[in-house]
């Protein structure tokens, strides 16, 4: 198979085509994920189940594919990140097209766990572009991943919504499905195949213990809010997990060939941006979670607007989004990745603070606007934080540390809805509403000033956090460390 790079010259024709299956990747997943969110409640009646049941939609899919991120890491290193990111996108293309199929809410949690083994895409993408594109495109073409996933947001819901409403939920999927067997095709058509390969036998024990550690801290987590933070059954899944845990850090330590090596997840910057990216997903899923709200309540307490409005006034998110996320890449070889990351955590951090303290006073305009800044801050820091980790590790083990980021991403994203709905239903006021036979739970300013509050702390954090990072490019040269070592190359 024909290299991209040959003799240290890369082939500019083929990352361009490569770059455009990258960039278009999340506008897939945000569409097919983003549209199930209005569906929910119109799956709930189609199958005579009850909100804690049709939550496991979501749940299921999200167990899984935090567990497939990090095993599919692995094998992309061992067997090649091409073939692994096909099987991967395979997997998510049979799910998409099964779940509109679902004959019962058993199987269709079926088809959602087959979609989720998929979610393994991502880190592979993120290694493929690393190992493959010229060092100077690398944090350009990252940028535009990132952008993407905003504007596959603000497009999904309030599709999702229209065609929910018109044509049933199944239309959802039936509608994702020629979408994602278009993505297979291109993928399998356009995309080389790595040319760093580990061999190895996968470890087995290891992934077993990484299922025990993750999926019960998961299922707490994500029913919490239902059963209580302090229920007997809570508590037991925590206690599970910890030992879980505990067992596959004394595994991974002495495995010949660990499925997570502590040594190079543990090391400087990819544990630094472990850990940022895992409370800025937090941070994230908070903040979206009250912005839903304001944007739905009815006034006074909100703005009153339907699902398919909510998403046409995020445009301009996105499309702040849109703009800073590949600016940011090209600006990065110059500025550096640690100016640019502290200062979109800080700039998130502000807009955030202002929003505990007037987000229920501010006009229509004025929150957008507000969002729009946080948004923006947001991208530039996730941008900063996939190229230093893309950059502080060997390709060889690119695919091992690019699943282990996005699995601690899914932890923070699970968090987040998790204590924001418990926010929410502990900061509430009764509401009588016309042809509502109770009355139902709204949200309080001190609910939303908790939720924005926590999320600017949260962002502040990450700002000095992101003060330790040890710089890999500025000045037009970027240092990458290479299997053999490191070096530094200048950008033209």
């Amino acid at each position: 198979m024909e290299a991209a790079r040959k003799n240290g010259a890369y082939d500019m024709a083929y990352a361009k085509r490569a770059m455009l299956v990258v960039i278009i990747l999340p506008l897939l997943v945000m569409y097919t994920e983003a549209m199930l969110t209005p569906a929910l409640p119109t799956i709930q009646r189609e199958f005579g189940i009850n909100p804690n049941d049709v939550s496991w939609v979501l749940t299921i899919y999200l167990l899984v594919g935090t567990v497939s991120a990090a095993i599919f890491g692995k094998l992309g290193d061992m067997y090649g990140k091409k073939k692994m990111f096909l099987v991967a996108l395979g997997f998510y293309t049979l799910g998409v097209v099964l779940n509109g199929f679902a004959p019962s809410f058993h199987w269709l949690l079926v088809s959602r766990g087959i979609q989720g083994l998929g979610m393994a895409i991502f880190p592979l993408a993120f290694s493929l572009v690393r190992e493959e594109f010229p060092p100077e495109m690398v944090p350009q073409v990252q940028g535009m991943i990132s952008a993407m996933f905003g504007v596959g947001m603000v497009i999904a819901l309030p599709l999702g919504a229209y065609v929910t409403q018109n044509f049933g939920w199944r239309w959802t999927y039936h509608s994702a499905a020629p979408f994602a067997v278009f993505m297979f095709i291109l993928a399998w058509r356009v995309l080389r195949e790595s040319r760093y390969v580990n061999p190895g036998k996968l470890d087995w024990p290891g992934a077993l213990f990484l299922v025990w550690a993750v999926v019960p801290a998961l299922v707490a987590v994500t029913r919490a809010p239902n059963v209580g933070w302090r229920a007997e059954q809570t508590l037991v899944l925590f206690g599970v997990s910890i030992i879980g845990i505990i067992a596959l850090y004394l595994w991974e330590r002495r495995a010949d060939n660990p499925l997570i090596p502590l040594d190079i997840i543990s090391s400087r910057n990819p544990a630094i941006v472990n850990l940022g990216i895992m409370f800025a997903a937090f941070g994230i899923s908070m903040m979206s979670q009250a912005n839903t709200y304001i944007f739905q309540m009815k006034p006074p307490y909100g703005f009153g607007k339907t699902i398919l409005e909510s998403g046409l006034l995020m445009t301009p998110m996105a499309l702040a989004m849109l703009v800073v996320a590949p600016l940011a890449g090209k600006l990065m070889p110059r500025i550096g990745a640690k100016p640019l990351a502290i200062t979109g955590a800080l700039t998130a951090s502000a807009g955030l603070a202002l929003l505990s303290q007037y987000a229920t006073q501010l006009s229509l305009t004025q929150f957008v606007a507000l969002i729009t800044v946080v948004g923006a801050g947001i991208t530039l820091m996730n941008v900063s934080f996939i190229n230093v980790l893309v950059f502080s590790v060997p390709p060889r083990v690119m695919g091992v540390a690019t699943g282990a980021n996005s699995l601690f991403r899914n932890f923070g994203s699970t968090w987040g809805p998790a204590i924001a709905g418990t926010v929410m239903s502990t900061y509430y006021i009764l509401v009588h509403i016309p042809q509502v036979p109770v009355p139902i739970k709204i949200p309080t300013e001190k609910a939303y000033e908790v939720l924005f509050g926590t999320s600017a702390l949260v962002y502040l954090f990450l700002a000095l956090l992101s003060l330790a990072i040890v710089e890999v490019m500025k000045g037009g040269k970027i240092h990458e460390v290479e299997n053999e070592g490191e070096r530094e190359i200048t950008v033209g």
